[in-house]
């Protein structure tokens, strides 16, 4: 079996650092806001996983769609050694590629390192000629390749990217072309603009289980920072902003109410109707797909959809 390497580049007390910094930040913002990131404790994960189930929540069965049916193109395509992943996860929509790919080195990203191990020990067992260069780092900052064989294809899939505000997509996208060498590329998932309806019944389930997902970052921010909000006492919305092209969830206060956290000395005063924001999920058009790659010194060469063309993969590659 080949080794599974983890190395550590976020510090170990790095998560408790920025969750601190983005709620101060956030609370005291007009309006108020907090990143999705916070989303995904252990309970979190769950309800995500939960909504990849629903039958309102497309992206995730679109995405394997095109996996499943396009990953030999995708291989032919880049012809990658390595391939490198961001936000990797449990590495399960993956495994595609790496059935496809002509792959000496699998680095997967992310700030998980139990999820790390975990995807990385089944992947070494069942595949032994693979190297698994594991990193426990935010692909949001700067990072550092291990040393190996090239092409590389960096993923970054689920439309994650969508979570980005357009100013940190044009940076982390930079960031990624630094990374790139000529004859590397970037798969990149995204979801499409379609119907509101159905963009909107995705972010807003009739089981409530967004609305569970999007209320537990209330959760975390009680249990590590002492806070006392109460989930019950707001409300979740999701929304489509038509001139930005993306949704957007938030909890509304039910009531005027003062939330105390007491880990940041700070108290917070709600209106009654007042809305945090927890998310923006971007959705996209291929021209503008491609000019954001273009702009970051990328050029997009192939463009995947599922059947009904509600999701895309795009491969883009360094000349």
């Amino acid at each position: 079996m080949s080794p599974l390497h983890v190395t550590r580049t976020l510090a170990e007390d790095a998560t408790d650092a920025a969750l601190r910094a983005d709620v101060l930040h956030g609370l005291t913002a007009t309006p108020k806001w907090l990143p999705p990131k916070w989303f995904y404790d252990a309970r979190g994960s769950e309800l995500f996983e939960r909504i990849t189930e629903l039958p309102e929540y497309y992206p995730t069965r679109a995405e394997r769609e095109i996996l499943a049916t396009r990953s030999g193109e995708i291989a032919a395509a880049s012809g990658a050694r390595t391939l490198v992943e961001l936000g990797s996860g449990s590495s399960e929509k993956t495994r595609y590629l790496i059935d496809a790919l002509p792959l000496a080195a699998y680095v997967p990203v992310d700030v998980s390192e139990s999820a790390l191990t975990q995807a990385g020990e089944a992947l070494t067992a069942e595949r032994p000629e693979l190297e698994v260069h594991a990193l426990i780092a935010d692909f949001t900052a700067p990072l550092t390749l291990p040393a190996t064989p090239g092409p590389r294809l960096v993923a970054f899939l689920g439309g994650t990217i969508g979570n980005l505000l357009p100013a940190e997509r044009a940076e982390f996208l930079a960031s990624v072309r630094a990374l790139l060498a000529p004859g590397d590329g970037l798969l990149l998932g995204t979801d499409l603009v379609k119907d509101e309806r159905v963009l909107v019944r995705a972010y807003d389930d009739a089981a409530g289980v967004t609305a569970a997902f999007n209320k537990n970052v209330l959760a975390v921010v009680d249990r590590e920072l002492g806070a006392d909000f109460d989930p019950d006492a707001f409300d979740h919305v999701a929304l489509w902003d038509a001139e930005r092209e993306w949704i957007e969830m938030r909890l509304r206060s039910r009531t005027a109410q003062t939330v105390k956290v007491p880990a940041l000395d700070l108290a917070v005063d709600f209106a009654a109707g007042e809305e945090l924001r927890t998310e923006v999920s971007a959705k996209f058009r291929k021209e503008g797909v491609s000019g954001e790659l273009a702009a970051a010194g990328l050029e997009l060469t192939h463009w995947w959809t599922d059947a009904e063309g509600r999701f895309a993969l795009s491969l883009s590659v360094v000349r």
